[in-house]
Order: C-alpha cells, then structure tokens, then sequence
C-alpha cells in the first residue's frame, strides 16, 4: 500500500522541520495541522513500514535508533539517553 500524501508530509517534517520553522511544534502545526501528539502517533504508526523505509530510509532508521535507545533508557533506568563521554 502506498503512503498518503499525509504521512509523506509527515515524513518530510520529521526530516527537515528546522529548514521552515523555529520549532518542531510549529512546523508540524503549520503543515499538517494537527497537534504534535497526533503527530507522534502517526510517525509511531508509521515505523516500520516498508513504504515508509522506502520514501526515506535515513529518517526512518534514525527513528529506528530513537526508539531502541529509549527502549534502552527505560530498561537501564535513563542512562542509554546520556550522550557518550
């Protein structure tokens, strides 16, 4: 099944938001209208998606590496969240 032309937009802000707005919020509220916790969900909705990995692979793996990272933090107690010294 191909993507909507939504979750393409979608996919776009989480690649490039700070190109166009001062926030991330913003970007999302001023291109797609809807609050960010939408926003979130549908990204969520969207890991793991071949058409996903297919429109843009390199924003879906660094969601990818996010989400194992706080699958990390939550199991060790924050500490995968630490940038590395």
């Amino acid at each position: 099944m191909a993507l909507s032309s939504r979750e393409r937009t979608i996919l776009d802000i989480e690649r490039d938001w700070w190109l166009s707005s001062p926030t991330k919020e913003r970007a999302i509220r001023e291109r797609l209208g809807c609050t960010p916790a939408a926003y979130y969900a549908a990204l969520r909705r969207l890991a793991g998606s071949p058409e996903a990995v297919e429109y843009d692979p390199l924003v879906m793996k660094r969601l990818e590496r996010r989400t194992r990272l706080r699958e990390k933090a939550r199991i060790s107690g924050g500490a995968a969240l630490q940038p590395p010294r």
